[in-house]
């Protein structure tokens, strides 16, 4: 198991190296120049003088060649230090401490209905002994995950912020505001959750020990739930512990459609002045969520599966 743990947390930093490394040299190979935007330099300014613009690329690094920013850069994240804002001159740090509180707290309640939304639907699908609902539930998460999340939140705005005005369509002041986000960034989740584990389900169903739990006499819901659900959860966990990570990287969508503060507006306002220290710390936040999580979900498979446990006892050391 030890050695399963060392593995899982060296493939982790292998991640999120690369992940920094690609968001580095992406970045740098976007068109424009992030000193002249922070200096507020267009092609025919007569503000910024030549020579502050060079002072300004020195004081930032940018004067530097590739692998030397590269290597220092990758040291001062080692470090915890991700650099100065262009566009603010703040700590990139600071910035993404002081906006990751209403991302966390948007995907801390988007991701529970994500879950729950998904295994009812799966549940019920599988469950229904009708032939006709169940077909119809079954095709609901194919038609959802084709539809967009900003389409969702506008939707959602339309309907129950301006014809039903139920709740506030835009800011993050108040908790009914938070209602009309999670459900707009739970929406795909759910959706993906309940088409893995219906499927799951229907093929554990048919498995051979489900066949003996029925003839030992056992119930229609205690082989759903006691034998069923707990090995075809496997999967579904997979894809929980993947949409975490990915709900990060929605809420860039869902918060600029609902204004609300957030990692989403940051990452906007850094895009849209090549604010890249912001661009490139938000990128490296969003793979550290995937990596703990999944690691987190990687950890928990023997929790529902004993089987795992053995085969890690067993493999030679």
């Amino acid at each position: 198991m030890r050695r399963y743990l060392l593995w899982r947390l060296a493939q982790a930093a292998g991640v999120l190296w690369a992940a920094y490394t690609l968001a580095f040299l992406l970045l740098d190979l976007l068109p424009g120049d992030p000193v002249a935007a922070m200096a507020g330099a267009g092609l025919n300014s007569t503000q910024v003088t030549p020579e502050r613009l060079a002072e300004l690329r020195a004081e930032y690094g940018f004067d530097r060649p590739l692998p030397v920013r590269y290597a220092a850069s990758l040291g001062d994240a080692l470090r915890g230090d991700f650099g100065t804002s262009v566009a603010t001159g703040r700590p990139v740090a600071d910035t993404l401490a002081d906006a990751l509180p209403p991302t966390l707290q948007l995907t801390a309640v988007a991701l529970p209905l994500a879950v729950l939304g998904g295994g009812a639907l799966a549940l019920a699908a599988t469950f229904t002994r009708h032939r006709k609902l169940r077909n119809l539930l079954l095709s609901l998460p194919s038609v959802g995950i084709s539809l967009p999340a900003f389409w969702v939140g506008l939707m959602l705005i339309q309907v129950l912020s301006f014809r039903v005005p139920l709740f506030p369509a835009f800011g993050n002041d108040t908790a009914a505001g938070l209602v009309l986000p999670a459900v707009t960034l739970a929406v795909p989740a759910a959706v993906l959750v309940a088409q893995v584990l219906s499927r799951s389900l229907l093929e554990v169903l048919d498995e051979p020990y489900v066949g003996t739990a029925r003839a030992k006499g056992a119930g229609r819901a205690r082989v759903w739930f006691r034998h069923a659900l707990r090995n075809a959860s496997l999967p579904a966990l997979t894809v929980v512990g993947v949409l975490a990570g990915q709900l990060t990287a929605n809420a860039v969508v869902v918060e600029n459609v609902f204004s609300r503060n957030g990692l989403g507006r940051i990452t906007t306002d850094a895009v849209t002045v090549q604010d890249i220290p912001v661009v490139q710390g938000v990128v490296v936040f969003g793979a550290l969520v995937f990596v703990l999580i999944n690691l987190l979900v990687d950890l928990a498979y023997p929790l529902l599966d004993r089987r795992i446990v053995t085969s890690v006892r067993r493999s030679p050391a």
